[in-house]
């Protein structure tokens, strides 16, 4: 018995006992490296034989534009547990990801909550052995070294509450990504939310101060939440490329109908596709109302026939770690941990990390490497180079 047969029977023997079949095949995927998540003995990497598939998720950096990490953000919170996100990114074989959290849920003052959020978000990197993430240099040196990259975005302009100031403030904090909006308008308001009646006209005058700012700083502008109105006026006054980090096309439905009903605010048309990748831009393929791996990979084809290659990425919407209960309840459609909401358990009796998953199933369906390491993550750091540069 060679070296890696006598690690998987100890591994084996110690799980037996308690009949936890996921957690022996978690503990052997982290312990055995990128060759074992391409043999798991059931699910949808049932058959990921394609010696392609690893040999892609090594040499490409995957970056989930959008992945909600749950920190405290009140005292009474902190510290809260430790999280393994640094085990959670091996086992997905993403490179990166743009680690956000949102304020509009608690109440309270949200530039509060912000800070603390940022607080836990410290410890959390310290004890995972990670840093934020400055430069897309940087997350290219982090996966030349094999090491997780983490870039800090923000999901709502909530913390600001008026204060422009406050923008550099949080680039100073390592803040790279803002998404301007979120579900609920912020007390001094940023524009017009897609799944909100229209208030304002679309983007504020605040709101155009604060793309400025972002411009002026180098921090990357997501549209995401964004009506129409606002993305139009937006950008008209960015200098520089956008994200939507996370959605759908509104022709992409899925085969459930009562989740296509809740999520459908939520999508974009081909018009606002358009719109963004005209100027630059890019936009991000959740796995929402995709049932499986493979409709995952056609719906990234589907916005891919209407703004080219060079301008989709994958935002997934999901959380790499356990969520912690929100207040208010989970969002539309979803349970705290429920299949669908976790990263690496996108879909029902998923057995392999997320971007093992994903490549696997756009081999499938016909996308070339080059197109997988475009749509993976080069796509997001050439928009992150020009947000950034001076």
């Amino acid at each position: 018995m060679n070296r890696c047969s006598q690690m998987m029977a100890g591994l084996l023997m110690k799980f037996q006992s308690s009949g936890s079949r996921r957690q022996f095949l978690s503990t052997v995927a982290m312990t055995a490296g990128p060759a074992i998540l391409l043999r798991p003995r059931a699910g949808w990497a049932a058959d990921i034989t394609d010696p392609r598939v690893a040999d892609i998720v090594a040499k490409t950096i995957g970056i989930d534009t959008h992945n909600h990490i749950d920190v405290p953000l009140t005292a009474d919170e902190m510290p809260g547990p430790n999280i393994d996100l640094a085990g959670e990114m091996k086992r997905s074989g993403l490179s990166a990801i743009c680690m956000t959290f949102a304020t509009d849920y608690q109440p309270g003052d949200a530039y509060d909550r912000f800070l603390k959020g940022l607080a836990s978000m410290d410890r959390q990197l310290e004890g995972n052995g990670m840093k934020r993430s400055l430069t897309p240099d940087e997350v290219r040196a982090a996966h030349k070294n094999s090491q997780p990259a983490i870039i800090q975005a923000i999901e709502g302009g909530h913390f600001l509450q008026g204060h422009l100031e406050r923008v550099e403030e949080a680039y100073g904090r390592g803040l790279r990504h803002f998404g301007l909006l979120h579900d609920s308008d912020a007390s001094v308001p940023l524009g017009d939310v897609y799944t909100n009646p229209p208030r304002y006209g679309g983007l504020t005058p605040f709101g155009a101060a604060v793309i400025k700012e972002c411009n002026r700083l180098g921090i990357l502008i997501d549209l995401a939440h964004a009506d129409m109105q606002t993305a139009e006026a937006a950008l008209r006054v960015t200098t520089r490329p956008v994200i939507i980090s996370h959605t759908g096309l509104d022709t992409q439905l899925g085969n459930n109908p009562s989740m296509a009903q809740m999520m459908r605010p939520r999508l974009i048309s081909k018009e606002q596709a358009k719109l963004v990748a005209n100027a630059g831009g890019l936009v991000g393929v959740w796995t929402h109302l995709a049932d499986t791996p493979l409709d995952y990979a056609r719906n990234v084809r589907a916005l891919i026939d209407v703004i080219g290659v060079d301008h989709v990425c994958i935002g997934t919407d999901t959380k790499l770690t356990q969520p912690r209960p929100r207040p208010g309840g989970p969002r539309p459609g979803q349970q705290p941990g429920r299949v669908g909401e976790r990263t690496n358990q996108a879909w029902q009796d998923q057995m392999a990390g997320f971007y093992y998953i994903v490549v696997d199933a756009m081999l499938k369906t016909g996308f070339t490497a080059d197109e997988i390491g475009r749509i993976g993550g080069r796509n997001f750091l050439r928009i992150f180079d020009e947000a950034v540069k001076k």
